[in-house]
Parts: structure tokens; sequence; C-alpha cells
């Protein structure tokens, strides 16, 4: 039987309060582990994305739950916290003046005996990803090019790797490129459309914490590190940006979002667009 004490935290058929101390713990373990700073107002998203997991341990404060986090043989739940504390909000095309520029200045200039590679740093559920496969599909002049997504949400990772979305989100894919490269859903599938296998395959889905540890993934042409830099203070953006651009190769291009910028940060890249950088050729 829960105790006086308990029942005055539970709220709303039983809702767990998310008290502020609790909430200044969270974002510090946040940010010193994925780099993310909450801000203040985000106590209705924590206590949103976690309250199941509180549910599923049968615990009645959210204090319980954290001293889960980091203990040795609660690996996968640590992993699950923080994937669920991460925002995953994307689309087809987004920004769609970046695939614009490719187009436009990139293919024209690309080498046609190196492949290119090109690296989706916060891929999320793998639209960036695949909009970017359609894209060089399209107009690549080297047909041997390569993708790369990495996310630090093993969860977004295997509804990226499944490359199935709702239909909703075939509103920005150009018509041409969704009849080639998108089937339409049918039966349990109703309503849902899948990336063609070709496409799929040619896109590989990878686990990094960007501000941890990178996996051994090569060098890049293009990098895509869009809508990721607004979620960090400055000193966490510059670590992240030099480490980075060590992937880029000589004149490769950097994309950020047209809300983000790199003034003030120290780089080998130059803005030659708003939001698009290029890597010194001697570098």
């Amino acid at each position: 039987m829960a105790t006086v004490n308990q029942k005055t935290m539970m709220l709303n058929h039983g809702v767990v309060v998310l008290r502020q101390n609790e909430f200044l713990w969270i974002k510090d373990y946040l940010y010193k582990h994925a780099g993310i700073v909450l801000s203040d107002g985000k106590q209705a998203l924590v206590s949103g994305r976690l309250d199941k997991r509180l549910r599923y341990h049968g615990f009645n404060s959210y204090s319980e739950y954290f001293r889960l986090l980091g203990k040795p043989g609660f690996e996968l739940e640590t992993s699950m916290a923080i994937d669920l504390l991460t925002t995953n909000e994307t689309y087809f095309f987004r920004e769609a003046k970046h695939f614009e520029f490719l187009k436009s200045e990139f293919f024209p200039r690309q080498n046609t005996v190196r492949p290119i590679r090109a690296w989706s740093a916060a891929s999320s559920s793998g639209e960036e990803a695949y909009t970017l496969a359609m894209v060089l599909a399209e107009h690549a002049k080297n047909s041997q090019w390569e993708i790369i997504g990495t996310d630090i949400s093993t969860r977004i990772l295997e509804k990226a790797r499944k490359g199935l979305y709702s239909l909703n989100a075939a509103e920005k894919i150009p018509l041409p490129m969704l009849k080639k490269y998108c089937l339409k859903g049918s039966g349990e599938f109703d309503g849902f459309l899948l990336i063609d296998a070709a496409l799929r395959s040619r896109v590989k889905f990878l686990h990094a914490n960007l501000i941890d540890r990178l996996p051994e993934i090569g060098s890049f042409d293009l990098i895509f590190l869009r809508n990721v830099m607004i979620y960090f203070d400055m000193p966490t953006k510059q670590k992240l940006v030099s480490r980075i651009q060590s992937y880029l190769r000589p004149g490769g291009y950097f994309f950020v979002s047209h809300s983000e910028s790199l003034n003030g940060m120290q780089c080998d890249l130059k803005m030659i667009a708003p939001s698009i950088y290029r890597k010194n050729d001697h570098v």
C-alpha cells in the first residue's frame, strides 16, 4: 500500500510529479552524457517521455528511476532513457536549398573517379539520409556512392533501417522520386510508404554519440549536421565541430540548419552560403 507521501506525488491517475531537484539532476546527466542542454521549460517533456519507464519498474518517484542510470547491469535502461529524451523531429527534403546546392554546385564539379561519401551525422529516423540517397542516385556522376547515418538513439535507428514511414511523409518528396524510390504499402501497411530496398541498401545506420568516441567511419565529401547544435552550449558546439570537421575531406562541404551558424568558432571551414561551409583544400 502506498504511503501518504507517495500518494501526494501521484496526480492525474497515477502520473508521478517530476520535482525540481529531480529535473536538475537529469538535466545535468543529459548534458554530461549527450551534450544536450535542456531548457528550464522541459519538465513536462521529461516526465511525459519517462513516465512509462517508471510504471514499468513500479517506481513512485523519478529519483528511484534515476538511480538506475549508469548503474552496472542497467546499460540498456540507461540507453533507453537517453533515447527517449532525444528530440527526433525531421522530414524528407527538409531545408531544400541544401539539396538544390548539391545539384547546382556540387555535382557539376564532382570528381568522377572517386565515390562520393556522405554523412548524416544526426540521422534521426532516416529521412535526411534517404533524401541524400535519392539526390545522389539521381545526380551523382559516379554510381559508387555511400551514405552513413548516425544517431545517439538506438530506438530511432531501428526505425531508420526499416525505411517505413507514414504516407504523410511523402508530401515533400518530388513526385518523380516518390514513384521511383518509394513503395506504397498495402494490407497491414496501408497508409505507409517503404523506401525501395535497393536504395535502403546504400545507406548504413550506426549508433554514435557525437560528443563521445565515434566509430571508424572514414572520411566524407558531404557532412550534414543540421538542427543539432541548437541543443548545445558554445563549448560543446566548438568541441563538436572540431571533431566532426576532421572527418571531412579537403574541399568537402559541411551543412548546418538555416537557424545555425559557425560564427565565433575556430574551424577549417569557410562559409560559402548561409548554413553551407567548405573545408580548405589544403588542410
